[in-house]
């Protein structure tokens, strides 16, 4: 922004992940909701540009690729499809080309689940896979934690993005791990998006503040009392975020500093006067 006075405009800071703009830095799953009507309302109230797809949750024998896309306008969102339920490389990539296949897009979330308790990322078979899909292709965006040098080695190996987890998934717990994606935003220079775990728009907002480049939200707003209302409150949960990163935040101090002046106050006069109205003393 060139002028102190101009409002913030999404469409002066795009999101560019491997060529392709997005006003919307709130990225939308369209698991766990009651109704497809409800699913479609929370995307529209979203605002969101990129919406995801567990490809094992499709029909993909169906002619549109069954009850989800159905719903889901893909002319309006760009579909990025995920290899949920894959526990090792082999079948992340299995999945990925069956999605490039069914749906033509070479754009894959890449999940590979080391632990069935707390859904944790297998952060070897994740760069494993990462390598293999790179090399046929694939725009790649892997799900991982925020380990530093997991991330970077992704970038090594051509990740388009990554996603380190706020949380376990679906557990609604916020950002438990903080420093270490602040850490991971620092070093990487592809975007990162976190994903999984958030539970309000605060939660997101703090994330983008930390300089994230976007954040995925699926269970927070699929689960809440109000889908549509709590997507849009995470639409303005990602702007405010991002405002407050672009405006830069004061810098924390240890000591108490005062508001308003203290230069150029009359304290004497003040004192004087409580000293007067004392009366006489002993």
């Amino acid at each position: 922004m060139s002028s102190h006075s101009q409002s913030y405009d999404p469409g002066h800071d795009p999101l560019v992940i491997a060529g392709r703009a997005f006003r919307s830095r709130l990225f939308v799953g369209t698991g766990k909701y009651r109704d497809t009507a409800t699913m479609v309302a929370a995307l529209e109230r979203s605002g969101t540009e990129m919406v995801t797809v567990a490809i094992r949750a499709m029909n993909l024998d169906a002619p549109d690729g069954g009850d989800i896309l159905a719903h889901v306008d893909t002319r309006r969102y760009h579909l990025l499809p995920n290899t949920a339920g894959a526990t090792t490389a082999d079948q992340a990539v299995a999945i990925a080309h069956l999605a490039r296949e069914a749906l033509g897009t070479p754009w894959i979330k890449l999940e590979v689940i080391g632990d069935p308790r707390t859904l944790l990322p297998d952060l070897q078979a994740t760069l494993e896979a990462t390598r293999r899909l790179v090399r046929d292709g694939f725009v790649v965006l892997p799900y991982c934690t925020s380990d530093l040098i997991t991330c970077l080695r992704l970038e090594d190996a051509g990740a388009a993005a990554v996603m380190p987890l706020a949380a376990p998934i679906g557990t609604g717990q916020g950002m438990l791990d903080w420093a270490g994606i602040r850490r991971v935003i620092e070093r990487v220079s592809v975007p990162v998006v976190v994903d999984a775990g958030l539970g309000v728009p605060s939660d997101a907002a703090m994330a983008m503040e930390l300089g994230a480049s976007a954040v995925l939200v699926n269970t927070a707003i699929a689960r809440a009392q109000n889908p549509p209302l709590m997507a849009e409150a995470f639409k303005w949960g990602v702007l405010a975020g991002r405002q407050a990163f672009l405006a830069g935040r004061m810098p924390p101090q240890n000591e108490a500093s005062p508001s308003s002046p203290t230069e150029g106050v009359p304290f004497a006069p003040l004192a004087a006067r409580r000293a007067g109205s004392g009366g006489g003393g002993a």
